[in-house]
């Protein structure tokens, strides 16, 4: 079953705000380490289809499930780089331009940290 997400009101309001008309590419708090991000997901993507390979193969269950948890390990590690990039740039930044807007991003930041916790 495929589903489809449906933006927030947040992340709409978010795109909206990162939508000024330029061609500009954003610069993000991860965007100097970029290409490490992309070296781990790409390995990541590499382990996920390794262990669909393992239950094709009918891999003995413990086996596939040490390689899921490292997967979530490695995308875990991913996340808290993010959030790390994210607070170090996008929040401080925030906080520079007004009280409000460093307030906000904190919230957002603390939204996208609880997701992450849940997950």
């Amino acid at each position: 079953m495929s589903v489809t997400p449906t933006p927030t009101h947040d992340a709409v309001a978010i795109a909206a705000a990162h939508d000024d008309g330029s061609d500009e590419t954003p610069v993000h708090g991860y965007t100097p380490a970029k290409a490490e991000y992309l070296r781990r997901l790409r390995r990541v993507e590499g382990q996920v289809r390794g262990i669909a390979r393992m239950v094709d193969e009918d891999v003995y269950c413990i086996d596939v499930l040490t390689q899921i948890a490292a997967v979530t390990k490695a995308l875990q590690a991913v996340g808290i780089g993010l959030v790390e990039d994210h607070l170090g740039h996008c929040v401080v930044d925030a906080a520079r331009e007004s009280p409000e807007a460093g307030a906000a991003k904190v919230r957002e930041a603390s939204a996208a940290i609880a997701r992450l916790v849940r997950s």
